[in-house]
């Protein structure tokens, strides 16, 4: 018997890997998430049994104890079971805890990574987590920790100089700025970009000073990620902008500091 996860991207699904299509083109029995983009399935062969056990913040869902248990369900019915979870399975993805379950249950694994939002997203809203001379590194940070708080970890990320990354955060916003307020970061650039990597993508950018305010005359609203740093601010420098600073002899990192 065997699990199989597969890593489905941040959204866009051309980010798949190839990998985890030629796994889809075979799979006798998918259980799939919510973010996870639906058009996926279209890979599956037409008698490919598809569960939705999507989890959503604020919405009812499949609970983690019952995930598991279709995973040995099935997997004792149809000998495999593929595991389509949104962005990366070791990426607050709960996918280890589903390999142990399934060990302890003698089913063997296999894992097909996937394109992680955490840095997709940014990407393709035109934000580099890391640039010489503005971020040397970079944190990610779940929102929503088991215990539904924000984790502890922001601030000590929030201390440093590091392009952070908060990801299932957007319902602690209000929690986020207060930490970095607390440490004087109050003109700290920061992004939020919904459904990242999709055409319906929704980019917030500010400061923190003001960004909750900004969030909601936006209506900006979950799958949504959080990006707080000096490479925040980027996307507001326009090419031309760029051009003109790059022929004068400046410095892109003295335009956002």
């Amino acid at each position: 018997m065997k699990l199989t996860l597969i890593g489905a991207g941040p959204g866009d699904p051309d980010l798949i890997t190839l990998k985890g299509i030629k796994a889809l083109q075979k799979a006798k029995v998918v259980l799939y998430d919510s973010l996870a983009h639906p058009s996926l399935l279209d890979y599956c062969p037409e008698d490919c049994v598809k569960i939705l056990v999507g989890k959503r913040f604020g919405k009812t869902s499949c609970a983690q104890d019952d995930i598991n248990a279709l995973i040995v369900h099935n997997a004792l019915i149809y000998g495999e079971v593929v595991r389509l979870k949104g962005g990366d399975s070791f990426i607050f993805g709960r996918g280890y805890e589903e390999i142990l379950y399934a060990a302890q249950h003698n089913i063997g694994s296999e894992v097909i990574p996937g394109i992680s939002s955490s840095y997709a997203a940014p990407a393709l809203a035109g934000i580099p987590l890391t640039s010489r001379g503005l971020s040397e590194s970079f944190w990610v940070i779940t929102g929503t920790t088991k215990n539904h708080a924000l984790s502890d970890d922001l601030l000590l990320a929030a201390q440093s100089t590091a392009t952070v990354v908060v990801l299932m955060g957007l319902h602690k916003l209000q929690e986020i700025v207060d930490i970095y307020a607390a440490l004087d970061k109050l003109d700290e650039s920061i992004s939020i970009i919904q459904n990242g990597t999709l055409e319906n993508q929704k980019v917030v950018t500010g400061k923190i000073s003001n960004i909750a305010t900004l969030a909601q005359v936006s209506e900006i609203a979950s799958p949504a990620i959080i990006v707080i740093g000096k490479v925040a601010a980027l996307p507001d420098l326009s090419y031309e902008r760029i051009g003109q600073m790059i022929q004068q002899g400046r410095s892109v990192a003295t335009e956002v500091n």
